[in-house]
């Protein structure tokens, strides 16, 4: 498993395995910019058929081209706050419903084993309920490099 997604909800803790990670530093115009894109699995496997979650299976969050000061992100924690000139991040419901990130906190370190992880804090429209109260987040994942394998027969 690559990491965990969980939205604090009033009534259920709503918990999302990552599928796909991605994270690159993009250098442009003799600036630094930050990529982060997650993608958590549509399985339900582990969720109860009564769960807000069930009505919504999987979740993109993205950042995309926020300036940094440098392509080595290990150890930093950033703060990303969109605007309406400045817009990072971005939600995908994967339906027609509509939802934005707020107060976004991502700490980059290395794990046990080496590998880049991130821990990313937030909040998120409550797009289950459709409440005006933002629903806190808490997402960790690591940016490991998947393995093909492929069978020659």
């Amino acid at each position: 498993m690559k990491g965990i997604l969980k939205i604090y909800h009033p009534d259920e803790t709503l918990k999302y395995n990552i599928k796909s990670t991605y994270c690159k530093a993009i250098y442009s115009n003799q600036k630094h910019f930050l990529e982060v894109e997650i993608i958590t699995d549509d399985g339900l496997d582990h969720v109860d058929d009564d769960s807000l979650q069930y009505n919504f299976p999987q979740i993109l969050l993205q950042v995309n081209d926020f300036p940094i000061d440098s392509p080595e992100i290990e150890g930093k924690s950033l703060t990303i706050n969109d605007t309406e000139d400045d817009i990072y991040t971005e939600v995908d419901l994967f339906d027609d419903e509509d939802a934005f990130i707020y107060d976004n906190e991502l700490l980059f370190d290395k794990n046990e084993e080496g590998e880049l992880q991130v821990i990313w804090k937030g909040n998120i429209d409550d797009f289950y309920t459709g409440s005006d109260n933002p629903l806190p987040f808490r997402l960790k994942c690591e940016f490991k490099q998947d393995e093909i394998v492929v069978d020659e027969d």
